[in-house]
């Protein structure tokens, strides 16, 4: 079986796209038609990433992220100056022959998207997820959990995934139990029913006041939904942010996606990579790592 066979399964699994589609999902290193000797399944190819696939004999790897650090992902380097972690990075990807295929606009097009599919399973929260009916915006479920506090939810999300610790805004003592999952809140609009544009964090803010006691953003800004929680809490109100990050709340729509490939490609091996946290912790008077 070869590497674009394996692509050609996906393809054919996800929502379809019209030929001219001119996105981000594509290749972006080695060799399409070499033999595939095994799929790893990651966030990211990170070098940790990088070397687990050489270690497993996997020669395919596909990801959800960008593999060369700019928005635009291209196969190369640009820039007018060296890259010197590109170039080794690169080198090590030619030295293993390894093909690396993005799929990120397909797996958001699902619906249930496949990101937030794969998060709300491994949190264990896939029976207790609901999308917001009253939302326009995309992928918000709201979660239903029993009562515990900020801290007990942080300290179960930390080793749900994996994480080194994470950062949140709220009272760590507050009992919450009414979830919001929510999409990046950096600066964006968006349409609302009557045609009219309004501002994300705005809506984001509504679900606050009404329909729950915590959000789960993909990424944060601090002036809008942040600033808000914050002035809340000190109100006295049960609000709270959990910051899991970017990379760390995608991970698990990876994970998932070794559950379903493993279904689709049964001539090659199927391995889930995670990409691990990048942040460390240094906490002022307490144990740092």
């Amino acid at each position: 079986m070869k590497n674009r066979e394996v692509i050609e399964k996906i393809l054919a699994y996800h929502p379809q796209f019209p030929a001219e589609y001119a996105g981000c999902d594509d290749y972006k290193a080695g060799d399409p038609e070499a033999e595939c000797t095994g799929v790893v399944c990651a966030l990211t190819p990170n070098i940790h990433v990088l070397r687990k696939a050489i270690e497993l004999g996997a020669n395919l790897i596909v990801v959800h992220e960008p593999t060369f650090y700019t928005s635009a992902d291209k196969d190369g380097w640009f820039e007018d100056f060296e890259n010197t972690v590109y170039e080794e990075k690169k080198a090590l990807i030619d030295e293993h022959g390894i093909c690396i295929w993005r799929d990120h606009d397909h797996m958001h097009a699902h619906r249930p998207d496949s990101i937030f599919t794969g998060v709300l399973k491994y949190l264990g929260w896939e029976d207790k997820a609901v999308l917001d009916p009253d939302s326009v915006l995309f992928g918000h479920y709201l979660v239903t959990i029993e009562p515990e506090t900020l801290r007990e939810l942080c300290e179960e999300i930390i080793e749900k995934i994996g994480l080194n610790g994470l950062r949140y805004v709220g009272d760590p003592d507050a009992v919450v139990s009414r979830i919001a999952f929510v999409g990046h809140l950096y600066p964006m609009n968006y349409k609302k029913k009557d045609g009219t544009t309004g501002e994300y964090s705005v809506k984001v803010i509504e679900t606050l006041e009404k329909k729950a006691d915590v959000i789960l953003p993909g990424e944060v800004i601090d002036w809008t939904t942040l600033s808000y929680v914050r002035d809340a809490v000190e109100l006295g109100k049960t609000k709270a942010v959990i910051n899991i990050g970017h990379f760390n709340w995608e991970e698990l729509g990876m994970r998932y996606m070794k559950d379903w490939l493993s279904d689709l490609v049964t001539e090659v091996p199927v391995h889930y990579v995670p990409s691990k946290d990048m942040y460390g912790f240094i906490v002022k008077g307490g144990n740092n790592g």
